[in-house]
């Protein structure tokens, strides 16, 4: 069994997302393998709070993603402004963005 877990590439810590924006949030495909057994995840938001995650799993950014498009395209949703939320990226293996600012 193959682990999938690309580095996301953007958003970045500089990163400000405005409520309502389109977001193309990146990910390298550089080190996954061709013939991954479960290429599909999801991509959840989330902010760190006491140095733990907090991830909205009931409202994910995306489901259905194929992890060697190395992208996709999310509305920012209406949440409140904070300067340390994340983007992970689920599937067998979790991958969090660095904090950044909606």
């Amino acid at each position: 069994r193959d682990v999938v877990d690309p580095p996301i590439t953007s958003p970045t810590a500089d990163t400000v997302w405005q409520v309502g924006e389109k977001q193309l949030v990146t990910w390298s495909t550089d080190d996954l393998s061709p013939n991954v057994t479960n290429p599909v995840g999801m991509l959840v938001l989330g902010y760190m709070y006491n140095n733990s995650e907090n991830l909205m799993l009931s409202s994910p950014l995306a489901t259905n993603i194929n992890y060697t498009n190395g992208q996709a395209l999310i509305t920012v949703p209406d949440v409140e402004t904070r300067e340390d939320y994340i983007v992970v990226l689920f599937g067998d293996s979790g991958n969090a963005s660095p904090e950044f600012t909606i």
